[in-house]
């Protein structure tokens, strides 16, 4: 009998909006899949597209990153960056076949702890529904 997928997701969170909405999540005891792993930086404006590209070489079969509200951001403009590089990270994604959908950028405010999880709950069925990172298996991706 072949188990069930379990996609392998990585959150990069703000350490201002979304971590603390992460925390808000674990101190009312909500409840979102164990397979996602939190790390936090200072910004999402500090996630390289190396970062989210290394982490799927490694075998992450989704990656999100969180951060503030558009115009909440603590280092002025950030998150604007953050959206800005995910955008060009999209289109190459889909060239090289890892595709977009695999890399999902999220306001989260550090009030919103429920949407963290709902968040966390819907990425997960996202990508559990996409199956696999297609570089698993391969001589170069993790898993």
């Amino acid at each position: 009998m072949e188990e069930e997928f379990q996609p392998s997701i990585l959150v990069f969170c703000c350490n201002w909006c979304s971590y603390a909405g992460a925390d808000l999540a674990g101190v009312s005891r909500l409840q979102y899949p164990v397979n996602v792993k939190v790390l936090r930086v200072m910004c999402s404006g500090r996630v390289d597209p190396y970062f989210i590209l290394r982490a799927l070489e490694l075998g992450a079969d989704g990656v999100l990153i969180t951060g503030c509200e558009i115009g909440d951001c603590h280092y002025i403009s950030g998150n604007v960056k953050a959206k800005e590089r995910i955008e060009r990270l999209s289109k190459l994604l889909d060239q090289i076949g890892i595709g977009s959908e695999r890399v999902r950028l999220e306001w989260i405010a550090a009030s919103e702890g429920t949407k963290f999880a709902q968040v966390m709950e819907e990425f997960t069925d996202h990508i559990t529904n996409l199956g696999p990172n297609p570089l698993k298996g391969s001589e170069t991706g993790g898993g």
